[in-house]
């Protein structure tokens, strides 16, 4: 009977266990889901007639790979396509298109210093970026402190 009794403790043991441990990997797997498949910052110093293919470049990134994180980080003139009133060499504004890939997830960031240097008002920036105090020093923490990849379009 004591047999009997130390194998159901030990069955009773193994289940709990496995159950435990069938139990994580959902858990598991969803943090895995959670996390993006590759994390991109991409590097804009370039006017206006470049933010259309920069813009294009990143629409075709999420498409090929929709759970990427991407921050555009701006800085000298390439900031210019994030502020207000911005457009296209064909009238184009940019602000819908900025507004679209933000909705995907893209972050936007517009250096201090350019706007100081430039004596721009920060309210000149549209809302769907963050001004960040150096758009090379933001560049070089995203990829030193939280591993992302580095483009240059």
């Amino acid at each position: 009977m004591q047999a009997f009794i130390r194998n159901i403790a030990v069955i009773a043991t193994l289940t709990l266990a496995c159950g435990g441990a069938l139990a994580a990997v959902p858990a598991a797997a969803a943090a895995k889901a959670a996390e993006p498949s590759s994390k991109v910052v991409y590097h804009v110093n370039e006017g206006v007639d470049h933010a259309p293919q920069v813009l294009r470049n990143i629409a075709n990134h999420l498409d090929a790979e929709p759970d990427a994180k991407i921050v555009v980080v701006t800085h000298g003139p390439g900031i210019d396509f994030l502020l207000e009133g911005a457009r296209d060499k064909n009238g184009n504004p940019f602000d819908a298109t900025v507004d679209t890939l933000q909705a995907r997830g893209v972050d936007f960031r517009v250096c201090n210093n350019t706007l100081q240097a430039r004596h721009i008002d920060p309210k000149k920036v549209i809302p769907e970026a963050t001004i960040v105090p150096s758009g090379v020093a933001e560049i070089g923490r995203l990829e030193s402190r939280e591993g992302y990849v580095y483009l240059k379009p």
